[in-house]
């Protein structure tokens, strides 16, 4: 641009480009001020400041009617383009407010996302219907490193949580149940003990899981060696084969409500053995809004629910 030149975006106000689109629009100062809540010497003045802030005229009079000149009707077409696009911006900032869009990805064990996690996401649905979710059932480590690395928003994982990339709030506790076939002796016990089990088959989650160690321990506390004849990696397997009559399954009592079977029960198991969910989110970056609704959503359900 040379040194004479002067550059009007510096001058031009978008209010007066939104009064300039009115008058066009409407056909008449008076109809485009009340449009824009202002008044006709109001929006008089806005028209004659833009066109000498751009250096030529826009209307001309005909019989006391304004009518767009030529260059006024190419401006108009482009700022009618413009405002357009900019309504579009607003309308979204709008939607985005009120949680009509977005996207929400949580990652979860197997056991949790087909177990309790349908009730919470259904609520939160309800509340939000516009928002999409992904919903991924994975193994805990590969969990961690889903939302560590932001391939997912949030995500629920049993504690202990031992990450400095991952920040985590506890949302719930349970214990360790007992679940069997209704038909089952030990039935008629109110609550089992691990020598009330000994000799007993049992169904027992895989090995290296905090929970296994848990259980295993409890046995040994007195002296009482765990007769494991079936092992398995959900709750859901557990349950069925307990229902089945193939053993007593040791499990989470939470997610065992959800899948219980009508030929099965359930029992507490003592010494009380508890397991902590957290929501968790990754500490590299801040949760997004819809990340924390759905932690109100989470927190809210386990207040009712527990």
């Amino acid at each position: 641009m040379s040194g004479g030149e002067r550059d009007v975006r510096d001058e031009i106000s978008f209010r007066a480009l939104r009064g300039f689109h009115a008058i066009v629009a409407t056909g008449s100062v008076t109809e485009a001020a009340r449009r824009m809540g202002l008044t006709q010497p109001a929006v008089s003045r806005m028209l004659a400041q833009l066109e000498q802030q751009i250096g030529f005229d826009l209307f001309y009079r005909d019989h006391g009617k304004l009518v767009p000149t030529q260059d006024g009707l190419l401006l108009y077409e482009e700022v009618d383009l413009s405002l357009g696009s900019v309504e579009r911006v607003y309308s979204l900032v709008r939607d985005i407010a009120d949680y009509r869009v977005g996207q929400l990805r949580v990652v979860a064990p197997p056991s949790f996302s087909e177990g309790v996690l349908p009730d919470i996401v259904a609520a939160f649905m309800q509340r939000f219907p516009r928002v999409r979710m992904s919903i991924d059932s994975r193994s805990i480590e590969t969990a961690k490193a889903m939302i560590a690395t932001r391939a997912a928003d949030c995500g629920f994982i049993k504690l202990p949580l031992d990450r400095p990339d991952l920040r985590h709030e506890k949302v719930v506790t349970s214990a360790t149940c007992c679940v069997l076939a209704a038909d089952h002796p030990l039935a008629a016990h109110p609550v089992l003990t691990p020598r009330l089990l000994r000799g007993q088959p049992l169904i027992l989650l895989g090995l290296g899981r905090l929970s296994r160690v848990q259980i295993e321990a409890a046995f040994a506390a007195e002296g009482v060696h765990p007769d494991v004849r079936l092992e398995t990696h959900t709750v859901g397997s557990a349950c069925a084969l307990a229902e089945r009559g193939l053993g007593i399954s040791l499990v989470n009592d939470m997610l065992a409500r959800f899948y219980l079977r009508p030929g099965a029960i359930v029992r507490p198991f003592e010494p009380r053995l508890e397991h902590e969910y957290a929501f968790v989110t990754s500490a590299l970056s801040t949760p997004s809004r819809l990340a924390g609704e759905f932690l109100a959503q989470t927190r809210f359900y386990f207040d009712k629910a527990y």
